[in-house]
This record gives C-alpha cells, structure tokens and sequence, in this order.
C-alpha cells in the first residue's frame, strides 16, 4: 500500500490531547498508520488526495448496533410501540431469518455507516435462528471493510419461563456459552490495529438468568474480551429489576460482575446519581443511543451528568427498527440537542458532541489505538466536503458537521484502506445489496 498525503483541509480536527484543530492541514499515512499531521507535509512520491474545502476528522465510532434489523425498518404494530411491546411485535418477524438475512442486513448496515462517517463500530446480535451464526455479520464487515466489533448476544428465557421472547429464539445456555468460546477462538485480535475483535453479550436482564451474565464475565474475563449488554433503557426495565431482583440495574450489574473497563451498557436512560457514580469509580461505559430513545419513547439518558461524572460515554445508533435510521453523525446531533433541550442551551457544544462521537466511542470500545487523528494511530478518517449547500454560509467548518451538515462523508479510510470514495462506496456493489435487502424484506413482509 502506497504513502498517502491527505493535503491542505480546512480543518484537520485532531482530537489529540489538546483538542488541535489544524487549518490548512495535511495527513500522512503509512501502513495502514498515521505517520505525520502538520501543514506543508513533503512526501515525495506519496498519492495524493486533495482536501481543499474539507474537514478532516477521526472516524466516527458506532457503540452499539443490532444490524440484522435494517430489515425490518417502520414495521407497521411496532412503529408506535414503547419497548417490551415493539419487542413483542417483531420477535416472530425476526425467527424467520438465516444465515442470508443476518449477512445482506449486516452490510447494509455497515454501508449506512460508512456512509456517514463511521470507521468503527460494534454490533450486538442476539439471536441465531435457522442456522444463523456471528460468522455471518464478520463476513459482511470484511467485504465493506470497516473496523468490527461484534458482541455474541444471547438470550436463554423464553416466555414459557417467564420471559419476553418466544421459546423459538431462545438458547440453551451452555450451547451459548460453547459458541461463545468458538467465536472469540475463531475471530477475536487483541493486537493493535485489530480489525475484528469480538465481544460477549447477553441480551438483556430480561431475556437470559442470573447465571448466565454470571458465567458470561467469568468467560470474558478468562478470555480477555469485553462485556456488553443493554441496562436500564426505560421506565419498564427498572421496574422489572425492582420486580424481579429487588435491586436498581446498576446493583445487579455490580453484583454480577458487569461493572469495569472492560464493560460497556447500551442506553443507560434512567441511570441514578448512585449508579453514575458507581459507573464513574469502575471505569464503565455508556453507549448512548439518542435517536432510538426518542423513537421508543424512553427518555433522555443522563449524558452531561455521566460525563460531569467521568463516565466514558460513546454514540451508538441501536437497531433500525428503533432508529430507524444509521446515521452516526445525525446520532451526534440530537445527542447534543436532547441535552440542550433539557438543561439548557451550553449544556453541550457542537465539538463535545463530536469529541463523542470519535474519541469517546473508541474510549468506550477500549481502543486506544483509534479515535483521534495523531502519529501512531490507525489511520481510520473521514472527509467531509464543507463547500455544499448544507453548510453554505457556516463560519466554522468544524461545528458545521454537528449543526448544519453535511451528514455523508466525501471519503472514508479504514487503516489507511479506502471504503467511501467521492460520496459512494468503494468496496462493495451497494446497489446490487440493496436490490437483494429490498427482496428479502418483501419475503419477509409476505
């Protein structure tokens, strides 16, 4: 792979230590590594790529995902529904995938995020019918080519033991915890610069028993992987746990062995002072989902209190059947206006909620080879072309990207590789995915 010089941006938005922001800077790249920022770089006989009218930031970083659900986007009984009862209504949908439905869904909505920024970027699936493996979503990750972090969800509860889901989605746990072993043997790099490293995941407190989040962290820590699960995402889940366990979610989690720096929860919505502490002292993340708690109604996680706090907090965009969009970069924006509405217009500014959604989800992820743009990193970056109309007449092209636009990046590279080129994707045939997504929705649907 040739030296790259990404050359004479607007802005080069570092994220560095100092939160640098470079005008008229360049961006060398080496390997697969960013190898020097400044202005006026030489490097003789290096490609080119001219930036002129650009912004040049760290790629975004998606936390949570479930991206088997781009096929089932505004599914009519689901698209007014709070939580447990959206579940309900797409449960039996959902039985009805396999191994082709989890791989064009998986690049979908990988291409989605591509498309907005997104360099890296976990995904949660949770459930394996007729055949289906996690193999199947790391295949599409590989042929859109960005950085992966799969999770191997499960869930162990069906409703004829008193759970949410129907007994057809539902595992054996020591099946999950078999194929959770095979998994991380199989696909996880715990080397810098890996492009896959997979996670484990029980799907909720609501959907798998005691013992299993118990065995699942003894696993991951036995194995040296991260923990994710959702936790406290609305009015029904604490209740619930207040029902069920006779503790807070934070309580339970703790008491399991779901707290620590190599934990992260999804959405976090009604999170107490108590458990924000408890998340700050143990090093915890949050992956913030704004869009999808809007959608479902849940509220407003308690981001600028978390922060206030320490706790490490990233963007996810969640499902798209509760986005149902996968646009991180719009993610990032009602990130900062749902903080603002509630606490007041500087309760979050348009570079904070940038610096969430770059050096915060790769904080939240644990890959502190990602996440800013600094000699020694992946070279994992994102073009935006600042000269259209969404940002015309914006006299700061850095908060543009947050306030204004534009919402799809000009060109995209993940370790130094290219994967959006000009506006469209540079490594897959996206319109021949969407021809078959499109079919398999309409069998769905029918």
């Amino acid at each position: 792979m040739p030296e790259l010089l990404i050359r004479n941006a607007d802005a080069v938005v570092t994220m560095n230590g100092a939160r640098e922001e470079i005008a008229g800077g360049d961006v060398l790249i080496r390997g697969g590594v960013i190898a020097a920022v400044g202005r006026a770089l030489q490097a003789p006989g290096a490609e080119v790529l001219e930036a002129k009218g650009c912004v040049v930031t760290p790629g975004l970083v998606n936390t949570h995902h479930h991206l088997y659900q781009t096929l089932t986007r505004a599914v009519p009984g689901g698209q007014d529904a709070l939580l447990f009862g959206w579940l309900k209504t797409l449960y039996p949908i959902w039985a009805g995938f396999g191994p082709e439905e989890m791989f064009v869904s998986a690049q979908v909505g990988l291409a989605e995020l591509a498309l907005s920024g997104c360099t890296l970027t976990s995904d949660h699936l949770y459930l394996f019918p007729n055949g289906s493996r996690l193999d199947d979503t790391i295949a599409a990750a590989h042929e859109v080519g960005l950085r992966f972090h799969p999770t191997r969800g499960a869930m162990s509860i069906g409703v004829s033991d008193g759970g949410l889901p129907p007994d057809s989605l539902v595992e054996r746990e020591a099946a999950i915890l078999e194929d959770c072993i095979r998994v991380v043997d199989a696909h996880h790099d715990a080397a810098e610069g890996a492009l896959v490293r997979v996670g484990l995941a029980p799907c909720s407190p609501f959907s798998v028993s005691r013992d299993l989040m118990r065995d699942a962290a003894l696993l991951a820590r036995d194995k040296g992987v991260m923990l994710h699960t959702h936790l406290a995402e609305n009015d029904e889940d604490i209740a619930y746990s207040l029902a069920k366990f006779g503790c807070r979610p934070g309580q339970y989690a703790e008491d399991l062995g779901w707290t620590g720096a190599d934990v992260w929860h999804a959405h976090c919505v009604k999170l107490d002072s108590r458990e924000i502490d408890l998340f700050a002292r143990s090093g915890t993340g949050v992956a913030h989902c704004p869009c999808s708690n809007c959608r479902l109604g849940s509220g407003v996680a308690p981001v600028r209190a978390m922060r206030d706090a320490g706790v490490k907090v990233g963007l996810g965009v969640d499902g798209s059947a509760s986005n149902d969009a996968g646009n991180l970069v719009l993610e990032a924006r009602q990130s900062m206006l749902l903080q603002r509405v509630t606490l007041g217009a500087d309760a979050m500014s348009a570079r904070e909620a940038l610096e969430i959604a770059t050096l915060g989800g790769a904080r939240v992820l644990g890959r502190h080879d990602c996440g800013s743009i600094e000699p020694g990193k992946r070279a994992d970056l994102a073009i935006w072309d600042v000269s259209g109309i969404e940002a015309a007449g914006s006299w700061d092209p850095v908060a543009s990207l947050i306030l204004c636009g534009p919402t799809r990046v000009r060109d995209l590279f993940v370790e130094g590789r290219q994967v959006v080129r000009a506006g469209q994707m540079a490594t897959i045939d996206l319109p021949t995915v969407i021809e078959r997504q499109t079919a398999l929705a309409r069998r769905l649907a029918g």
